[in-house]
């Protein structure tokens, strides 16, 4: 088969995914990563490199462990390239470059005086065996060039990790802290909310704030698709589902086949978030009891919560299992566990525009394996 086309032969489940940008799309391919985004003049710009995955010991790539690390490296590679399409796309400040093209400017508009046309000459006139001075500035170019990447290199990473430990502060505050405190304010007054009975009071503790959590994300997703920025990206995020479900359908890539697809994917994402959400409400039934069966009372709140975020990594996991199962196969129990996910893509995948379908097949191309290694 070919990498730029397929026929109707390759009708296969592929574990090629993709992250929407900034006016762009990145496709994630089991040998090759490529983004493709459109500057500030409309034009494609493609990049593409090797699909690089940590070493790991067989420990880690047991099912329930592999969740937790391949969520942290889509997150890391995610993170990355959405900043460089934002690089691309133009939003980067522009006006230190202005300034220095216009003092360039002026200084080349600049008539030489008397002195320095002698000079320059003089220069003409004579024979010049030594531009040491013009090398020595390419050094020093050069130089201050790589000190500059390695400045910006540096910067990036700061940034990465102050983003990830704000980004996890405020999860642990919205989907943890919040609906914790939210249940202990309305139990006093809502007797309902905590009965006499441990295991039912833990049942409908987890379940409010389960719920609480899931309307927290609702809440949140509509808000920033309110925003001009966030809903281009998540019409992107159409094109990139739809392209993924055109390859799979086993028909050729073009804008027109491209377009006729299903825009809600079971492996989104989106899904893997209210899955784990979901997950979560089950998990966290099992804290109090097995706080009473081994140290005789229901936790403290402050420790119940410590709790919960170490039980994050095993809600991770178990997600990521689920997601995988509802990739792969379509029946009864992966379309009950899918559907949660498909009615929350409603508000995350949008539909696309032509030039945002011709970006997704661009990027999507390069990333076809010749061996059909992407098979899932």
């Amino acid at each position: 088969m070919s990498k730029k086309n397929c026929n109707n032969s390759c009708n296969k489940k592929t574990s090629i995914g993709g992250q929407a940008l900034i006016e762009g799309i990145m496709m994630r391919g089991p040998k090759v990563t490529a983004m493709a985004v459109r500057n500030p003049e409309g034009e494609l710009v493609l990049e593409k490199w090797e699909t690089s995955a940590p070493k790991r010991a067989k420990l880690f790539k047991l099912p329930f462990i592999r969740g937790i690390f391949n969520f942290i490296d889509s997150m890391t590679m995610g993170y990355k390239s959405l900043m460089r399409s934002a690089e691309i796309a133009g939003l980067e400040d522009e006006e230190p470059k202005k300034a220095k093209k216009k003092t360039e400017t002026d200084n080349a508009e600049q008539p030489l005086t008397e002195s320095e046309s002698k000079e320059v000459g003089a220069t003409d006139e004579t024979e010049v065996k030594c531009d040491t001075p013009a090398d020595t500035a390419t050094e020093n170019k050069k130089s201050k060039k790589e000190k500059k990447e390695k400045s910006d290199s540096a910067l990036m990473t700061g940034v990465m990790l102050i983003a990830t430990v704000l980004g996890v502060a405020l999860a642990v505050l919205l989907f943890i802290m919040l609906p914790t405190f939210l249940y202990n304010l309305l139990s006093k007054p809502l007797p309902f909310l905590a009965p006499e009975n441990e295991l039912l009071h833990s049942l409908i503790k987890s379940v409010f704030e389960g719920v609480l959590r899931i309307i927290v994300l609702v809440v949140y997703m509509l808000a920033v698709r309110l925003m001009k920025d966030i809903r281009r990206t998540f019409m992107y995020h159409g094109a990139e589902h739809k392209t993924i479900f055109c390859y799979e359908n086993g028909l050729e890539l073009t804008v027109e086949n491209v377009r006729a697809q299903r825009r809600f994917h079971p492996r989104c994402g989106t899904s893997f978030l209210i899955l784990m959400l979901l997950v979560g409400i089950i998990i966290s039934f099992f804290i109090d009891p097995l706080c009473i069966a081994v140290f005789g009372q229901i936790p403290h709140t402050a420790i119940r919560t410590l709790i919960k975020i170490a039980l994050l990594p095993l809600t991770m996991g178990v997600g990521y299992e689920l997601i995988k199962l509802a990739g792969r196969h379509n029946n009864l129990f992966t379309r009950i566990i899918s559907a949660p996910g498909m009615w929350l893509q409603r508000i995350t995948v949008l539909e696309p525009d032509d030039d945002m379908i011709e970006c997704a097949i661009t990027a999507f191309k390069e990333v076809i394996p010749e061996d059909e290694s992407d098979k899932y």
